[in-house]
């Protein structure tokens, strides 16, 4: 009970904390920092357990998958926290599942488009159109267009990613492989930073001490206890009910947001939500034989990151942030 409480709340919450955190902080500076402290940590306690030391092969493989896990997706979400609200983010984040299905479809040809799985994609389609369409039915204004397009391109390479990650040579322990691939993700991220100027007009002494806790909270909380909590559970239950962290990460970033940040809980809002949420419900809960690809994927966990950040059994659901 306690390992699910930690990756329901713990990761739902690191949204509003990259939030808080992106306000002082440039984003990939921010994210890069995240990830190069989390991912030493862990790369560092699991040779000191006595993992075997990744291969060249395999440092091939993590490096581009921390190009697409990190650089694009996390970095992406980071910089889009300028311009979204974090509950807005989470929810968007939550329509991995319904690239990951495209994926199979169009372009790994693993799995076939059913009535039902089309309708569930659609609707998750539709969740994003209330989203970002400039509608004055809703009452209220859309979400930032960059925000938006940044967070579906994370979205995408996160899927990709994902797919990948079933055919590359990478270590064959799950932590380690996350360890380096975040080590390699946070150098990357802040190169990445340097090359776009983030670092001219930055001074650490300005940042406030709720950004330090901020970032503290994801580096410990965010990544490492709450990885610890996810591979444990992996081990002990199932994927399918690990993977339900999708379903309550959103809701719980909405409304952290809606409390302590003061984000609008409109009826936008509400509607785009619950329909990227059902169409996350119905594409994760699809039976193995319609959906093989998505049950049981082996990628990256954002929370070790994520937000997120490490490589094991998943379901196909959103990553953590």
């Amino acid at each position: 009970m306690l390992a699910f409480a930690i990756i329901y709340f713990v990761w739902g919450s690191t949204f509003l904390a990259i939030r808080i955190g992106v306000q002082e902080v440039p984003p990939f500076l921010l994210a890069g920092m995240r990830f190069v402290i989390a991912g030493f940590v862990l790369f560092a306690w699991m040779r000191a357990k006595g993992a075997a030391f990744p291969s060249m092969h395999e440092w091939r493989s993590v490096s581009l998958l921390a190009v697409l896990f990190f650089v694009l997706d996390y970095g992406l979400v980071f910089w889009a926290e300028v311009r979204v609200p974090s509950g807005i983010t989470a929810v968007m984040m939550a329509t991995i599942p319904v690239f990951m299905a495209l994926s199979e479809i169009l372009i790994l040809r693993t799995q076939r488009l059913t009535l039902r799985l089309g309708s569930a994609l659609l609707v998750g389609i539709g969740g994003v159109a209330v989203l970002v369409r400039r509608s004055a039915s809703f009452g209220d204004a859309p979400i930032n267009t960059f925000g938006a397009v940044a967070l579906l391109v994370a979205s995408i390479s996160w899927a990709l990613g994902s797919a990948l990650t079933r055919k590359l040579p990478l270590p064959s322990d799950k932590a380690m492989s996350s360890g380096a691939q975040m080590l390699v993700g946070g150098v990357l991220l802040t190169l990445t930073a340097a090359s776009l100027g983030e670092f001219r007009g930055f001074h650490v002494q300005a940042v406030s001490q709720r950004a330090w806790i901020a970032l503290a909270y994801l580096i410990v909380a965010g990544s490492i206890i709450a990885f610890t909590a996810y591979v444990w559970l992996i081990h002990h239950e199932s994927p399918t009910k690990v993977g339900t962290y999708a379903y309550v990460n959103p809701v719980v970033a909405v409304v952290l947001g809606y409390y302590f940040a003061g984000e609008a809980l409109s009826l936008r809002t509400i509607a785009g939500t619950t329909l990227i949420l059902v169409s996350v419900v119905v594409i994760t809960a699809m039976p193995k034989k319609q959906a093989s690809g998505l049950s049981q994927t082996s990628q990256p966990v954002r929370a070790v990151s994520s937000d997120l950040e490490g490589e094991t059994v998943r379901d196909g659901s959103s990553s953590p942030a």
